[in-house]
């Protein structure tokens, strides 16, 4: 997400950091290149207009002008501006009624509606530690109901069954009735997708809204849409009381303009960010965390979060030791490696997280493939254990064996082998000196061939 952006302001931003003072002319050129890397990124024109305005404002006074880094100075009120636009803090669910609290999903068809639920239940139970039911009141469309029974079954959440004949406002009365009984901390109610125009469907999400009164109405958007996602929010806060948005789809958006557009348009907060296909891809939106990212200063904080929340720290810990007392770094212990980045986000959501990414060159950028890391785990997977701890045996009929079961070539298989004598290398190095010899050995680069930069 925001790569566009982020090319265009780390350049602009690369420039002014090297001038020794601002003047009126150079903040004025900068500020153009800012408006157009706003506009290309589908930002509203009136979001544009407004966030331009209010950076000229501050930037043309003392406090950049009389700075001895005013580049800097700059960036930092970009920085702020941008945090200001799209909310100055992370808006949290407010669930602090007497249960069941219940959350209403709302959107357009096609938007994420079923998939966010199952998301949200998921992160509700692992990070609240809240217990979860889902309903169902999609009528209309084909197998919805039946595809949020498997999504609940999946992320551990209780599944109120419906069927296409009920009545949507009934089948919602019954599941909060049912989550009474049953003690449950939150309700999640999916309803049908809809086009903001048809006046039938939004008086029916109408009438469930006034028949569960939902402490969260929560409207699904799809990023991709760009500032049309802004204007349709708006459209339905119109009818319903929005309380915040989750914003979908946002990991094949690479211009973000609905995430800079909607609190401006709608007033209503983003609550979470879709990041991916599967039911751990939601995150929590951190407004200052993002900007962070967008002038390409990574964001630390998640990324610090996420390992705590995702890596085997007994694993870790095994091969800290294991390293110390001078055994080797085997392929099994590769395996764990790649299979702990990979739950991570994979390669594509560490590397936006990491500061100073958005230098690399472009195309250093775009060999980052988490399909290799994929296909590696496939190859260590089709070994046998013993062939795992001692790699130096897979000679020629072992790799054919190995590439057969793991539909990989033999190339594959003398890559990944290649890759890991580095990665082996890297570790002996670390057990031996610490960090700072590994850096020293490797001068600033990672191993060739290492599926990432």
């Amino acid at each position: 997400m925001f790569e566009n952006l982020t090319d265009r302001l780390s350049g602009t931003i690369k420039r002014l950091r090297g001038q020794g003072r601002l003047s009126e002319d150079n903040i004025k050129e900068a500020l153009r290149e800012v408006r157009m890397a706003l506009l290309e990124a589908d930002v509203a024109l009136p979001v544009v207009k407004e966030f331009i305005d209010k950076v000229r404002e501050r930037a043309v006074g003392q406090e950049v002008m009389q700075s001895l880094t005013p580049g800097q100075a700059l960036v930092k009120i970009v920085n702020d501006e941008l945090v200001a636009l799209m909310g100055e803090a992370c808006d949290e669910l407010q669930l602090n009624v007497q249960p069941p609290a219940v959350v209403l999903m709302a959107g357009l068809q096609g938007s994420g509606k079923t998939t966010s639920t199952a998301k949200l239940a998921r992160w509700l139970k692992e990070r609240k530690n809240k217990s979860v039911m889902v309903a169902s009141c999609d009528i209309y469309r084909p197998a919805a109901i039946e595809q949020l029974k498997t999504l609940a079954g999946e992320v551990g959440a209780a599944f109120f069954p419906s069927s296409s004949e009920q009545d949507p406002v009934a089948i919602a009365q019954a599941a909060l009735e049912q989550a009474r009984k049953q003690h449950v901390d939150v309700l999640i109610i999916d309803t049908a997708g809809r086009l903001h125009i048809d006046e039938q469907m939004m008086d029916e999400i109408q009438r469930i809204h006034a028949a569960v009164q939902p402490v969260e109405t929560l409207f699904v958007v799809d990023s991709m849409t760009g500032q049309d996602a802004a204007n349709t929010a708006r459209a339905f806060h119109d009818a319903l009381p929005l309380s915040g948005v989750i914003l979908t789809k946002t990991d094949g958006d690479a211009r973000g303009g609905a995430a800079l557009s909607i609190r401006a348009i709608t007033g209503k907060p983003i609550k979470f960010l879709g990041v991916g296909e599967k039911t751990e891809a939601l995150e929590p939106f951190h407004p200052d965390r993002l900007a962070s990212r967008i002038l390409g200063m990574g964001d630390v904080l998640s990324l610090v979060e996420e390992v705590e929340r995702k890596v085997d720290k007994d694993k870790a810990t095994r091969l800290a030791k294991k390293l110390h007392k001078g055994k080797r770094f085997d392929l099994t212990d590769f395996h764990d490696q790649l299979e702990q980045m990979a739950g991570m986000g994979g390669l594509g959501g560490l590397m936006d997280k990491l500061p100073g990414m958005s230098q690399l060159p472009k195309n250093v950028r775009e060999q980052v493939n988490d399909k290799d890391m994929d296909r590696m785990l496939a190859i260590i997977r089709s070994m046998t254990l013993k062939e795992r701890a001692f790699p130096d045996i897979i000679k020629g009929s072992r790799r054919r064996r190995i590439a057969a079961g793991s539909g990989t070539r033999v190339q594959d298989v003398n890559r990944l082998l290649k890759q890991f004598t580095q990665m082996q290398k890297m570790m002996k190095k670390m057990s031996k000196g610490g960090m700072k010899n590994m850096m020293r050995g490797l001068k600033g680069k990672m191993p060739q061939g290492f599926p990432f930069p």
